[in-house]
């Protein structure tokens, strides 16, 4: 047990306390001596003024909300299929009570998914498609923000096989922003935000098999645009464009969508931040910005220049990737 002292600056005690908390995470699922290895700190009091009991609760829930994705994000895919992710998000809804419905291969044909279908097709694990919605009576928004996630549980790259030293071999976390979004689910509807949310995570592993998709295949989406596919290692692009669209049958407020850093992206800054891009409000983009900076997880922006358009245009198809 460690006690802070009543001389220490309430939101200096707040971000000590956050920093400690998740210092000390641990993944000791797969440690056969975990006992041993458990740290042995098990509470954190905090005796300082003008610091609520409001506050210590709502930090916990952040801190158990990242406990919770940094526990997915570790587990291996031979856990953590796209099934049990959805399974996983389940859990969540229930503990924090916000409503969860995973869609089988059955119904994400019927909504016509191409791309996650796609993805699918080397894998002998089915895709499945996950909506989170939290929707309280007192909610200030009425249209809901819409968080979308990457959820691809392990990616090999496809038929465009990954190098494994430094790449594949931790593939396991290409399902991050999936996590990011279940964690961001559970913290809002735990602390109860008086926010109209939905999250959305398809998801599927992306392997090599004898039926998976290749480069030169045209694939139709959702939207019923055509892709020529001639990196199958862009997966994420394919799943995430179906989501997105599913995301306009809300006719969303706004919509955010979180992935693991592409190669190229960290090619480009490095890991010092996160690359990002979008077309949302000034006042949105600076209140993003300022939040990147006061966690030390920077943003990064990229344009969207028009120049761009004639990039992905396809012989043979309305785009390529």
């Amino acid at each position: 047990m460690v006690t802070l002292s009543s001389t220490i600056d309430s939101a200096i005690a707040l971000a000590f306390g956050e920093g400690f908390v998740l210092g000390g995470y641990q993944f000791l699922k797969y440690r056969t001596a975990k006992k041993k290895e458990e740290h042995v700190v098990k509470s954190l009091l905090f005796d300082v003024k003008g610091l609520t009991d409001k506050d210590v609760q709502r930090q916990n829930i952040l801190n158990e909300a990242v406990f919770r994705a940094r526990d997915l994000v570790n587990e291996p895919q031979s856990f953590l299929n796209a099934t049990e992710f959805g399974r996983q998000f389940n859990h969540m809804g229930k503990e924090a009570g916000f409503r969860v419905q995973v869609l089988n291969k059955s119904k994400i044909r019927q909504l016509k998914m191409g791309g996650l279908l796609a993805v699918n097709l080397g894998s002998p694990q089915p895709p499945t498609f996950t909506i989170m919605e939290w929707k309280p009576k007192n909610a200030v928004n009425k249209k809901p923000y819409v968080l979308v996630g990457k959820g691809v549980v392990y990616d090999t790259g496809g038929m465009s096989l990954k190098p494994t030293p430094n790449s594949m071999d931790y593939m396991k976390c290409d399902m991050g922003g999936g996590a990011a979004v279940g964690g961001a689910m559970y913290a809002i509807a735990k602390a109860k935000l008086p926010l109209y949310v939905i999250g959305l995570v398809p998801a599927t592993d992306n392997r090599p098999d004898g039926d998976a998709y290749v480069p030169g295949d045209v694939i139709t989406m959702m939207s019923g645009k055509t892709v020529e596919v001639l990196n199958t290692d862009a997966e994420g692009r394919l799943i995430l464009a179906d989501a997105l669209h599913y995301a306009k049958r809300f006719k969303p407020e706004q919509v955010l969508e979180f992935s693991t850093l592409t190669g190229a992206a960290a090619a480009a800054i490095g890991p010092q931040g996160i690359v990002c891009m979008g077309d949302v409000d000034e006042s949105t983009r600076r209140a993003l910005h300022e939040a990147g900076n006061n966690v030390y997880e920077r943003l990064a922006e990229f344009p969207f220049w028009e120049e761009y358009d004639e990039m992905i245009k396809s012989d043979i198809a309305d785009i390529k990737m």
